[in-house]
């Protein structure tokens, strides 16, 4: 029997900034991509409330799902979804939100391959992608 830690705490260096009177996820600034509109903003929001209600939970702010899907006027299931976004892959995360690289699939989607091992989500989440850690160009 090994005494390997039962937990991984994963950090993600990002900072919430007001943007026309909206919190903005950004980037440490040595990192931030020459085009910042790569990654949709509703992925984005996702991924923070994701995190945000992950928190809640682990802290006790929030008893259950159930609480935060009532106190953010969702459905059970729609939080549900959300929240398994704050279980992706670390190497997904740092494309998504540092990189800002779009995924090739939905949010939906995106929630469902979690479910999947973490050296699989990337090839799966930017699948069809000619390179996943490089930049976006203006096109998309």
């Amino acid at each position: 029997m090994s005494n390997a830690p039962t937990t991984m705490r994963v950090f993600i260096p990002l900072t919430i900034r007001k943007r026309n009177g909206r919190p903005k996820i950004m980037p440490p600034t040595d990192m931030v991509p020459t085009n910042d509109r790569c990654v949709d903003p509703h992925i984005l929001k996702a991924v923070a409330k994701a995190w945000s209600w992950r928190r809640k939970l682990e802290s006790g702010a929030a008893g259950t799902l159930a609480d935060i899907a009532g106190a953010e006027d969702v459905t059970s299931a729609y939080a549900g979804r959300i929240l398994k976004l704050a279980y992706l892959a670390p190497s997904v995360l740092e494309t998504l939100l540092i990189r800002r690289m779009p995924p090739a699939v939905t949010i939906k989607d995106l929630a469902l391959a979690v479910d999947l091992p973490w050296a699989e989500q990337s090839a799966v989440v930017f699948a069809g992608q000619p390179n996943h850690f490089g930049s976006c160009n203006a096109t998309q």
